[in-house]
């Protein structure tokens, strides 16, 4: 029983909650301990509290989850773990969750309850209204940047908050697009919103969002506001990552059959992380002091 407990509370997407330490590089935070802390505890309770939403996700998708290819072997669709076990963990999740958003991750717990509230809604019907289920996927990674600034005491750069909000669209629209593709003809009958949206239109949108996360990031990347907190001008040698990475996940999502899991395509596929490691490297060197042309 424990298995298939585990495997409900998908700690593999726990990676996406990686977002609440954007605040922490960019701001020079990493060796303030205080602050390390909080942030290691908003990604707690963002793991606890997103775990909470996905057993509910999926206990009120069960029937529906069924007939999906993939989806059908979660726990509670194949009917291994029970209605009552799964509100048990949920609501000890929640608990737990809203309990550490609380008492040590920061100073604005309301983030973590409006994460809760907004994916209450989007369970409940917003995810059936066309564009605006993407934007609040969106809206829960953009929370858990801000709680990994505004409720760590630091202040978001506007560039990075435009950059996060276009990369979560983008991989938003990218999901859309790949239950597309897996489910074909098909696809309405398993999730409703997907006979709104055409392949034609998700590519559109995708390309949109691509262009904006890269523009918007190189553009950060060379703002004087930039340069004068970090005292560099180099963090534009972090953009081919950037491009390389979005480039690699539209291959695999148009050749590969992936683009349907974020948090999986990362783990899986060598490049991506490969490209994500580079970038990261190569930020904390800039930032750390390793290499630092002065502007």
């Amino acid at each position: 029983m424990t298995m298939p407990l585990l495997r409900l509370l998908r700690p593999h997407q726990w990676l996406k909650n990686g977002f609440v330490f954007v605040g922490l590089l960019f701001g020079h935070a990493w060796t303030d301990p205080v602050k390390l802390g909080q942030a290691l505890a908003a990604f707690a309770a963002f793991c606890l509290l997103a775990s909470a939403v996905y057993v509910m996700n999926d206990l009120i998708d069960r029937e529906q989850d069924r007939l999906h290819p993939k989806k059908k072997k979660r726990p509670l669709a194949a009917g291994t773990v029970s209605g009552p076990a799964a509100l048990s963990l949920a609501a000890v999740c929640l608990l737990a969750g809203g309990t550490i958003a609380w008492q040590f991750a920061g100073s604005a717990p309301w983030i973590f309850f409006a994460y809760v509230a907004l994916n209450i809604g989007y369970s409940f019907g917003l995810k059936h209204v066309v564009i605006l289920d993407v934007f609040i996927i969106a809206a829960g990674f953009m929370l858990r940047i801000l709680a990994g600034t505004l409720g760590l005491g630091i202040a978001p750069s506007q560039w990075l908050l435009l950059c996060g909000l276009m990369l979560t669209l983008f991989l938003g629209f990218a999901k859309r697009r790949a239950e597309l593709n897996a489910l074909l003809a098909d696809s309405a009958g398993h999730r409703r919103v997907l006979e709104h949206y055409t392949a034609p239109m998700l590519d559109q949108f995708i390309g949109i969002a691509a262009a904006g996360t890269v523009i918007s990031y190189a553009l950060y990347t060379v703002s004087a506001e930039t340069v004068a907190l970090h005292g560099t001008r180099a963090l534009i040698a972090t953009v081919p990552f950037v491009l390389y990475g979005m480039l690699r996940y539209l291959w695999r999502l148009h050749r590969q059959g992936g683009g349907g899991d974020p948090a999986q395509e990362l783990l899986t596929d060598p490049h991506l992380l490969a490209a994500t490691a580079g970038w990261l490297l190569l930020v904390l060197a800039l930032l750390g002091g390793a290499i630092m042309p002065r502007p």
